[in-house]
Order: structure tokens, then sequence, then C-alpha cells
């Protein structure tokens, strides 16, 4: 840092440290979110104050179910590849979450160059494709892709663990190949089908002994939509639910039995379309 820098910088720190002493003067308690705030307000980012993550959650998606509301295709949805429309659980993101079920977001870091994936593009394409034809909006007010999103909006948060946008990508391309879901879930007897319905607990039980965890599971009515697994910042497993297993047994989320659809490939026939697909979920 320069000499000028330095100064800016410690005159940051001390109108921070100010802050919470202030607090302690006026007799109220100092919070561990106070103490927190330093570190937030020193580093910048987009002005929001967020404390480091817990742990990570690795989030997969259904195509069968992520397809089933397509009515139109475009050329990047993965609904719309034919006969190399996935057959699997592909990933949507790999997130860094709080044990209290919230998130931090948008934190410090460089926005997305796709230049710096290249060399995983071909993984990328096959194994973390959009399902939609809209573009997502990212951390700085504008819109752009799929994977810029992920990475804006869950990546930067991932230090001090994962420091750029390369190892992000790769780390979960790896924590994906490493943890199949697909595979272990097939080897059980489940498998698509638009007319079978499954025990949740069944699945659930499957994905806990093959890798020691409890997954989260998401549903659009009875079909399965999203799987998470769960990890230390480590990349232990862990379990996505500690005290009660709601995400996984609410109505709201999943029945008690559930299905896995079949993937109907769609084909791409025009350049300009749209899809039922939008960027809320995201």
């Amino acid at each position: 840092m320069t000499r000028s820098s330095d100064r800016a910088f410690l005159l940051l720190l001390l109108i921070a440290a100010a802050a919470v002493l202030a607090t302690a003067d006026s007799g109220l308690p100092v919070m561990e979110e106070d103490l927190d705030g330093i570190e937030s307000v020193v580093g910048g980012g987009l002005g929001k104050k967020q404390r480091e993550f817990d742990y990570f959650a690795l989030s997969l998606q259904w195509p069968g179910t992520m397809c089933n509301g397509i009515k139109k295709c475009c050329t990047k949805n993965g609904c719309c590849r034919g006969a190399d429309t996935p057959q699997v659980f592909t990933i949507h993101g790999l997130w860094t979450d709080y044990n209290d079920g919230s998130w931090p977001e948008c934190c410090d870091g460089p926005s997305f160059d796709p230049n710096e994936v290249a060399p995983l593009q071909s993984a990328l394409d096959r194994y973390w494709p959009s399902y939609s034809c809209s573009k997502t909006s990212n951390c700085h007010g504008g819109k752009g892709t799929f994977w810029g999103h992920e990475w804006e909006k869950h990546g930067t948060c991932a230090n001090p663990v994962i420091h750029d946008e390369y190892n992000y990508f790769l780390i979960t391309l790896n924590l994906y190949f490493n943890y199949n879901v697909t595979k272990v879930l097939n080897e059980e007897g489940y498998v698509p089908s638009n007319s079978e319905r499954y025990p949740l607990g069944g699945i659930i039980a499957a994905i806990e002994n093959a890798f020691h965890l409890t997954p989260a599971v998401e549903c659009t009515k009875d079909s399965i939509k999203e799987i998470h697994l769960c990890f230390y910042k480590d990349f232990k497993p862990r379990d996505c639910v500690l005290q009660t297993n709601k995400m996984v047994t609410s109505s709201a989320s999943c029945p008690e039995y559930v299905s896995l659809p079949e993937i109907e490939s769609l084909e791409n026939g025009n350049d300009v379309l749209e899809s039922l697909e939008l960027d809320a979920a995201l």
C-alpha cells in the first residue's frame, strides 16, 4: 500500500471500531455481528456487512423436473439439446450458507470472466447447464450468464476457502463427480419414471448410506427438483438438516412419495424463444 492508502485504511478501521466502542459505552451489549461488521466495512465490496460462511451446499437439479415446464427452446437451454439433453442430476451451484438458514451473497470479488473457466468449458456445458433462455441477474445490477450469476452471488463469498473463479468451478465439478447422486439412486432402483412414485425416506436413506450425510430435498409438487449435499469448509460431508427434518418432510416441499420424471428431450428450432423457467429461484 502507499502511505495515503495506509492512512485511509487506518482511518476506516478506526471509524468502524469507534462505532462498536460507542455501542459499548452506551450500555448496550456489543454483539458478535458488530465485531464481524468491522471486517466487512474495511473489506468494502458491495457495502454489505457479511460474516464468514459456515458450510457449503452443493445444489443439484433434476432435468426431468426442470424441463417439464419448458414450452419453447433456445440454443443455451439445457433442455433443448435433443439426444444430448442431460440424463443425470446436474449442478445448480456451490453455495455458501450459515447454520441459521441464511446466507451471504455478492461478496468482495471480481466480476465473472469467461476466459478464466475456458479450460473447463466442455464439463460446464455438459454438467452445469442453464435450463432457462433468460439472462440471469448479476451482483452489479446487470444481466449475464448462469455461471456468472453463480460465481458473483455465491463463489465470491467462499473466501477464505476458495480464492478465485477458476477454482470455484473446478472444486464444484470435483465434488459433483465424487458424490454421484444419480449413480447412487439408480443402483438402489430409483430410476426416472413418469408412473412410479418412490418413498422420500428411501431416497434420503440411499444418499445417507452412500455419502454419510443427510441431504436436503426440494420438490415441485411431487417431483424432485433439487437435492442439496452439504459439506464442512474442508469438504468433509455433513448433514444439511441438523435439528429438524422440515425441509425434507414438509408437505410444502416434498410429499411422502415423490417422482423422478423422465427427461424429455426437446429440439431447438428457433434462435430467440423464451422459457417458462425464470430466474426467481436462483
